[in-house]
């Protein structure tokens, strides 16, 4: 008997846990690199943010991608989700205005199938 295909609700469910694995292994690289994490899957009028961390005053607004390899990850945030992480963060900002004191600026945390992950510190900015 050939096994049965997952169904799409079980592929959603597996992908969420991927992300939410991800996520985790991205907050506490995060954590060990000195940063303190302000808030987790933040959301807002305009999507959420993955991750939202703190250093020395510097506000990093962190995206995780979870792909098979580091290149596909890296791919994988396309204009349309800078956009809307764009969005979030003025909504975010602008609800606390004391963070950011040092400056602010957008990284994505790429994550493999492995659980390797890598940070792209300064990934995009709002004038692109």
């Amino acid at each position: 008997m050939t096994p049965r295909a997952p169904s799409r609700s079980e592929r959603a469910a597996r992908a969420e846990d991927r992300g939410r694995a991800a996520e985790d292994a991205a907050a506490s690289a995060l954590i060990a690199a000195g940063w303190a994490v302000l808030a987790r899957r933040l959301r807002t009028t305009a999507g959420e943010i993955d991750i939202i961390v703190e250093r020395d005053g510097l506000l990093a607004f962190i995206e995780v991608k979870a792909r098979a390899s580091l290149a596909e990850a890296a791919l994988a945030l396309a204009p349309r989700q800078r956009r809307r992480l764009l969005a979030a963060a003025e909504i975010v900002l602008a609800e606390h205005p004391g963070w950011g004191r040092a400056g602010v600026r957008f990284d994505v945390i790429v994550v493999d199938r492995g659980g390797r992950l890598r940070r792209i510190s300064d990934a995009f900015r709002a004038e692109e």
